[in-house]
């Protein structure tokens, strides 16, 4: 009795299953599970379903790893703007500090951060400079009978730095004139340089409703070559190039303008021709781009540039505890000693080899500017006599 009760239960249950596959719409099962026995045409029907199977698995699997890969359209517009804010352009003199602003005391503190001095503070190649120079230089360096008086690197930087009064010539902005009042003083790593329309508060932002020569900013400035500290030794501080460097940016990051800057010579009318940019990253997970507040004690807004000056300013605090000029904070100013011995070191290190320590990811709204330049020579042979009675200067200065 046992073994006929389980005989008709398991023909119970292939009688259910022939039952479900013959009445399924699923195409294939009804030619799987046929009554009768094996045949090589269920064999090949089970061959062809579980092949389709497997494909439309793996075609799911597809689909599902490219839609948590994230995909993204990049999508560029552009777009004629009868108004734009005009930018932050900041211009540095090449050469940090002025020769006549340079006191005996200055000398005897940063003598050797300048490689004018030796450790005997002796004047270092005096075969390299010229008799007026050298005999100038020569009373400068006169340290008989001398007490060094205190010295503080901040005050010589503003101090010894070019004055934008003193450089600019000529000064138009849309036609109008302009002035030395006009730019914002700021420290950067090339010394003491000046933005204009840097948006300081009480100043209203500058705007241009068309491109084009005469629709923006034109200067004419003197570089004060004769200014120029001598060269007889490798410093951070000091430049073999005669110029000046600019950066266009936006009003909302510090510059940065030794990295991102570009060099204007002089004897050259440069023309900058220059497009605004707004890049809008996709955040996480679609995008690597920063969504969130910039963490930083010195700076409200994030950008790549503020990002790694604060990455800079706590690098030096954590290694030379002091931090240079130009970095934010109320930290003590290293003194030359330790920007020789240690923070120039130390920021060319974290600026050339290191690249874990400050990572500074891209924002997801960002302003750039693109540029194009151009120049010719000045002043033309027909010129050069107005020009050098125009600003009291000789033919071979000007020229």
């Amino acid at each position: 009795m046992r073994a006929c009760s389980q005989g008709s239960a398991r023909a119970e249950r292939l009688s259910s299953l022939q039952v479900f596959a013959n009445n399924s719409s699923l195409h294939g099962i009804s030619h799987i599970f046929r009554h009768g026995s094996l045949s090589l045409r269920r064999v090949l029907w089970a061959l062809f379903f579980l092949g389709s199977l497997g494909l439309l698995l793996v075609v799911c699997m597809e689909r599902v790893t490219y839609f948590f890969s994230y995909p993204h359209v990049t999508k560029l517009d552009e777009v004629a703007a009868p108004n734009l804010t005009f930018p932050a352009i900041t211009i540095c003199n090449l050469n940090e500090f002025r020769f006549s602003r340079v006191t005996r005391n200055d000398l005897y503190h940063v003598g050797q951060l300048l490689a004018l001095l030796s450790d005997r503070y002796e004047i270092r190649s005096p075969h390299l400079a010229e008799p007026q120079l050298l005999a100038a230089l020569r009373d400068k360096a006169n340290f008989r009978n001398f007490k060094a008086k205190p010295f503080d690197m901040a005050d010589f930087y503003n101090r010894t730095g070019h004055d934008m009064a003193e450089m600019l010539l000529q000064c138009s902005f849309r036609g109008s004139d302009c002035t030395a009042q006009n730019f914002t003083a700021i420290f950067t790593r090339l010394g003491k340089c000046y933005t204009f329309n840097a948006g300081a508060p009480g100043n209203e932002l500058l705007t241009t409703v068309k491109g084009g020569s005469g629709n923006g900013l034109e200067l004419m400035l003197n570089i004060q070559q004769e200014e120029y500290l001598p060269v007889w030794g490798e410093s951070d501080e000091i430049s073999y190039e005669a110029g000046v460097k600019v950066q266009i940016h936006s009003q909302e990051e510090p510059p940065f303008i030794d990295q991102l800057g570009f060099g204007v010579a002089p004897g050259f009318q440069t023309f900058v021709s220059c497009q605004k940019q707004r890049l809008v990253y996709l955040p996480p997970p679609w995008g690597d781009c920063k969504s969130t507040p910039i963490e930083s004690d010195f700076f409200t807004s994030y950008s790549i540039t503020a990002c790694r000056l604060d990455c800079e300013t706590r690098y030096l605090a954590e290694n030379c505890n002091c931090r240079m000029v130009h970095m934010p904070g109320n930290a003590n100013v290293c003194t030359p000693e330790q920007y020789k011995e240690c923070a120039d070191p130390a920021l060319d290190f974290l600026v050339k080899k290191d690249s874990e320590f400050c990572v500074c990811r891209t924002p997801c709204d960002m302003v750039r500017y693109g540029k194009e330049l151009s120049m010719v020579k000045i002043p033309s042979k027909a010129s050069a006599k107005y020009l050098a009675k125009k600003y009291n200067k000789s033919e071979q200065y000007i020229s």
